[in-house]
């Protein structure tokens, strides 16, 4: 480079800087820095004055650092310059170099667009070339390709002819001749080829087929089972060629093997009319063994193991028997022997021993993938719905055995006996039968089913006894009012105490094993209810029989005989003359009561006042009287039967005593004792007694009742029934003797 263009590429200075201005902000900014030093410098040097007679040195100084200081910025600013000048230079060479390079792509390209133009003037002869191939192509295949149409012909009647290896030899040769023709006619189509795949869904849908009835086939004729699992085999193992799409002639196979057992076994409607269900399930419990039979040594050696045949066969089974249940459960409701049979078939038949668990098949069957047959919530729904057929069946049979039995009690003739001469009747049997025969029956399916129906058994025998109840009520009703008088009245109510009897003895037999004795208290509390409920109804007539002959006691005549109580214990006798039909231990309730609700009657009658006796020989005779009678009623229950623990006509020996006193100033002790034996005497009770006396003033009244009051509280008595507190003192009432009590 000459020293002119130097020149011209050198920057131009201003005289008396080193650089521009105004395009460096950065220089001027550091100059004012580098002055602010300076002058920070200078001012702290020459702050004190004997330093100023060295300002010359510092002059020189800084004169030569500055002069060092431009000498080196002049040193770089040249050489920058020079970098400059050098990338200029270069800059124009590669100007240069890509101008040429320019030119000679402009000539590359004309060339190019010459030979596109030659080239357009050659497609004729190409096309003529590749007609000239083909044409070669078809001659040298000519004789194959006129054969075709006989060799697919041939294929078809293979087909139909069931040959299945020959027509797929034959298949795979028109294939295979079509691929040949495919390459050299570049992709064209020949007409005589349009009809192979039609011939392959031919032969496809005879391999299905074939499949389909794999169970007759391997019994009549595996030869041809084999052969269309070998066709399909080898079809799924061939390399297709490109572009064309795989048969899926294994897995069609597969899905015909499960559609053929299916179409056997459930195509037909599950339940043609209600009630067939059972005879539906006996018949597959026949037929689905026979089927796994006939695939584990039929049907699995014709078939490559890969295949899984008794897996296959287990599970499609299964599954259409799953599926068909599923609809019949969405269809109508079942009664209640349907239900009941097909749970205890899906729950213990189905997977036992007989059928899918049985011991010959094989862990191959792999029975433990199986989904069960029928979820919970259908196994919920099914005992729900059997529960409610069966409680409306029970409740049904309940409601005739009780409307047979009060069509009993209008009879003319007494209750019917057993062989020892207790009222006997079947009802209770019956009922019991009834409800332990269902409990029984469903300890086949499942607990939880024997423990819905359980609960319902016990529901059903409680409103049973409600309606028992009721009905004993109306009768009674009817009888009292003179609406339906009844011979047998009272016979046919102690049929009802064994009726209750039989049934308390015998509840146990509907407490399944494992169950807690607890869930029958509740009928245990029923049961006794029931029999308070007869017992008050037997003591209400006999209260009936006596309310006449009480209705003269106390009196004159009283005290001077027995003819009163005489009456009294002849007609209880002949009222309790058929007690001894009734079963133990209610036999001797019924004593206890029938001989409390004479006592009971016999103080009501000596609390109404009807007697005041006049001198000391009446109250003699009176507590004679007393003592005669308590020993004359314990005679008679005693003859009846009723244990002497049981008696509670001692009571009337007590009144003898009050009766009996001479010094009246002494009865204070004595109803002290009375209290301390009764503890429900009252002071109404010994005011009528004291009335009975005649001889008590007001004082000794007075005292007697505060010894009543003031007296040391009655020792607690084991057992104790109340006596004084259903005796009322005034305005007698029929009912009073029965508030409380067993039999209440």
């Amino acid at each position: 480079m000459d020293s002119a263009a130097k020149d011209e590429i050198q920057p131009i200075l201003l005289p008396g800087s080193s650089c521009p201005g105004p395009e460096w902000p950065e220089q001027e900014r550091a100059e004012q820095l580098a002055r602010g030093a300076a002058l920070k410098w200078a001012s702290g040097i020459f702050y004190q004055p004997e330093q100023l007679a060295r300002l010359g040195q510092y002059r020189s100084r800084e004169v030569q650092r500055t002069y060092s200081l431009e000498a080196r910025i002049k040193s770089v600013v040249q050489s920058y310059l020079e970098g400059v000048q050098t990338g200029v230079w270069q800059l124009a060479r590669a100007l240069e170099a890509v101008q040429g390079t320019h030119e000679d792509l402009s000539q590359a390209h004309d060339l190019l667009q010459d030979l596109a133009q030659a080239s357009k003037t050659l497609e004729p002869l190409r096309e003529r070339v590749a007609q000239h191939k083909q044409l070669q192509a078809l001659t040298q295949l000519l004789p194959r390709l006129q054969a075709v149409p006989a060799a697919v012909a041939h294929t078809q009647a293979l087909i139909d002819a069931q040959q299945f290896l020959e027509a797929y030899v034959s298949l795979r040769d028109l294939e295979q001749l079509q691929e040949e023709t495919w390459t050299p006619l570049g992709g064209l189509e020949l007409p005589v080829f349009q009809g192979l795949s039609l011939l392959a869904e031919a032969l496809g849908q005879a391999i299905e087929a074939a499949a389909g009835a794999a169970g007759q086939l391997a019994r009549e004729d595996p030869a041809l089972l084999v052969a269309a699992v070998r066709v399909a085999e080898v079809e799924a193992e061939r390399t297709m060629p490109l572009g064309q799409a795989p048969r899926d002639w294994r897995q069609r196979c597969l899905r015909a093997l499960q559609a053929g057992l299916e179409r056997v076994h459930f195509a037909t409607p599950v339940l043609p009319e209600p009630g067939a269900l059972a005879e539906w399930l006996e018949a597959l419990q026949v037929t689905l063994p026979a089927e796994m039979a006939t695939a584990e040594a039929l049907v699995a050696p014709c078939c490559p193991p890969h295949y899984n045949v008794v897996q296959l066969w287990a599970h499609t089974l299964h599954s259409g028997l799953r599926r068909s249940v599923q609809q019949l459960l969405e269809g109508p409701e079942l009664g209640a022997a349907d239900t009941f049979a097909l749970l205890h078939w899906a729950l213990h038949v189905y997977m036992g021993k007989e059928m899918m668990g049985s011991l010959e098949l094989g862990p191959e069957a792999d029975l433990f993938q199986l989904e069960p047959l029928l979820t919970l919530e259908n196994i919920e729904q099914l005992e729900a719905a059997f529960v409610g057929q069966v409680q409306a069946s029970v409740a049904q049979w309940l409601h005739k055995a009780l409307d047979g039995e009060v069509a009993e009690w209008s009879r003319e003739q007494e209750p019917n006996t057993d062989p020892s001469g207790f009222y006997h009747s079947p009802m209770p049997a019956i009922v019991l039968q009834i409800l332990a025969e269902n409990i029984r029956v469903t300890s086949l399916v499942s607990e939880s089913l024997q423990r819905r129906v359980h609960g319902m058994a016990l529901s059903e025998l409680g409103a049973f006894l409600r309606s028992f109840s009721d009905a004993l009520i109306r009768f009674s009703r009817d009888h009292l009012r003179g609406e339906a008088l009844v011979p047998h009245y009272v016979s046919y109510l102690l049929a009802a105490f064994n009726h209750q009897s039989a049934l308390s003895s015998s509840v146990s037999v509907l407490q399944p094993d494992g169950v807690a004795s607890a869930v029958l208290a509740p009928i245990e509390t029923a049961l006794d209810e029931l029999q308070r409920r007869i017992c008050r109804l037997v003591l209400e007539a006999l209260q009936e029989e006596l309310q006449p002959l009480f209705s003269a006691l106390p009196s004159r005549r009283w005290l001077l005989g027995s003819e009163l109580l005489d009456g009294v214990c002849e007609r209880t006798s002949r009222f309790c003359r058929d007690f001894w039909r009734v079963r133990k231990p209610a036999v001797q309730l019924l004593l206890a009561e029938a001989e409390r609700t004479v006592v009971l009657q016999y103080l009501r009658a000596l609390m109404q006042g009807r007697l005041v006796c006049r001198g000391a020989d009446e109250r003699t005779q009176a507590a004679e009287r007393l003592q005669h009678d308590a020993a004359q009623l314990k005679e008679l229950f005693l003859a009846l039967g009723l244990e002497e623990s049981a008696h509670c006509a001692p009571v009337l020996l007590a009144l003898k005593g009050l009766l009996n006193l001479h010094d009246p100033t002494l009865l204070g002790l004595e109803v002290a004792g009375l209290r301390q034996q009764f503890p429900d005497v009252s002071e109404d009770h010994v005011s009528a007694l004291l009335d009975l006396r005649g001889d008590v003033s007001r004082e000794q009244r007075q005292a007697a009742l505060s010894s009543l009051l003031a007296g040391p509280p009655p020792s607690p008595t084991t057992g104790h029934r109340a006596l004084f507190s259903l005796v009322p003192t005034r305005t007698p009432s029929l009912t009073s003797c029965l508030p409380s009590g067993p039999c209440s």
